[in-house]
C-alpha cells in the first residue's frame, strides 16, 4: 500500500469499483460457504455409502433405521431403498453445489481482472 503524498499514482476508487469490489466479496464468502456444504455432502455421501454396506452383510431381515430422533424396526428391503434414494438426493445436491461452486470461482476470476487491471498492486484479492 503507498502512503499519502507520494506520487499520485493511486487509482481513484468510483463507485462502480466499489460495487465490484463489494461484489467480489460476497462472492468469496458464498465460495467459502459452498465449500463448507460441498465437504458436508460429501462426508453425508460416504456415510449412506457405509450404511449400505453394511446393510449388505447384515443377517437381519429387520433392522433399526433412524427417522429423526427415533430408530424404529424396519424391513430391510425398504430400509435398502431408502437408503438408495437417500444417496440419489445427496448426489444431486453435491452435483448443484459444484456446479454453484465453478460459477462463482468464473465471477470471481472475471472480477479479479477488471479489479487487477484498474488497481494494479494496490489491491489484494487473494487468499493469504
Amino acid at each position: 500500500m503507498q502512503q499519502a503524498g507520494s506520487s499520485g499514482s493511486e487509482a481513484e476508487v468510483t463507485w462502480e469499483d466499489q460495487q465490484n469490489i463489494n461484489k467480489f466479496g460476497r462472492l468469496n464468502n458464498r465460495l467459502h460457504e459452498l465449500e463448507d456444504e460441498i465437504k458436508t455432502a460429501k462426508e453425508t455421501n460416504e456415510n449412506l455409502e457405509d450404511a449400505g454396506n453394511e446393510l449388505i452383510l447384515t443377517d437381519e431381515e429387520v433392522v433399526r433405521f433412524q427417522i429423526g430422533e427415533v430408530f424404529v424396526h424396519v424391513p430391510k428391503d425398504e430400509v435398502e431403498s431408502r437408503i438408495e434414494d437417500m444417496k440419489e438426493v445427496t448426489s444431486k445436491n453435491l452435483e448443484k453445489l459444484e456446479e454453484e461452486k465453478e460459477s462463482v470461482v468464473a465471477q470471481m476470476t472475471e472480477l479479479k481482472k477488471i479489479l487487477y487491471g484498474k488497481f494494479k498492486d494496490s489491491i489484494n484479492l487473494e487468499e493469504d
